[in-house]
């Protein structure tokens, strides 16, 4: 059925129905976020461990950059794209950073941190939640053509691979007691966010 006169001019563009969609990805992630820094700290320093730690801080960086996409959707314009895409390249270097030197630590010292099924738990529904959030932010960067939303898609795909990296080293040293298992998997993360941090700030 076709709508004409007022009632179609009432209904959204598709480029607002996109944007709106934009938005509840972006809060959604942020607020998930949010939750996420209590949970993971209180995990952390009940077990002592050193990646749900790092899993924190990573959590704190993507709360950063949701929050610059919502910034950058709110207004238009390609010097707010660039600054925002900066923002964006800024933390994934952050967060490459962290990881590497965390890693190089935990590996160095050999700490073995206590079984956390409160991580362990957080960060397995963190992974499948991440991952649905940055294939929703990847289709409609793509529908909008926004690169910032695309990037930030990216951290979120990275948040995901990040949590299920944590898991499995988590998992392996309750089961195994293989406590270098979770730095080494940081390592393939950190090569990845490098690469896109990089690519965000040469846009």
């Amino acid at each position: 059925m076709r709508l004409d006169g007022p009632v179609s001019e009432m209904l959204p563009s598709p480029q607002t129905r996109l944007l709106r969609r934009g938005y509840v990805l972006e809060s959604i992630t942020l607020g998930w976020n949010v939750v996420g820094v209590l949970i993971l700290t209180a995990a952390a320093l009940a077990a002592r461990s050193v990646a749900l730690a790092g899993f924190g801080l990573d959590s704190l960086i993507e709360i950063g950059a949701s929050t610059v996409v919502i910034w950058e959707l709110s207004g238009t314009g390609e010097e707010r794209q660039r600054k925002a895409l900066r923002l964006i390249g800024v933390a994934f270097l952050l967060l490459a950073t962290y990881l590497a030197v965390q890693s190089l630590i935990v590996l160095v010292t050999r700490f073995a941190p206590h079984p956390s099924p409160v991580g362990m738990a957080w960060t397995g529904v963190t992974a499948l939640v991440m991952f649905a959030l940055a294939a929703g932010k990847a289709r409609t960067g793509r529908a909008l053509d926004n690169p910032v939303l695309l990037t930030e898609g990216r951290v979120t795909l990275i948040d995901g691979v990040l949590a299920t990296a944590v898991l499995v080293g988590l998992l392996l040293n309750a089961s195994l007691g293989w406590w270098w298992a979770d730095p080494l998997a940081a390592f393939v993360l950190v090569y990845y966010a490098t690469r896109e941090g990089r690519a965000a700030l040469a846009q």
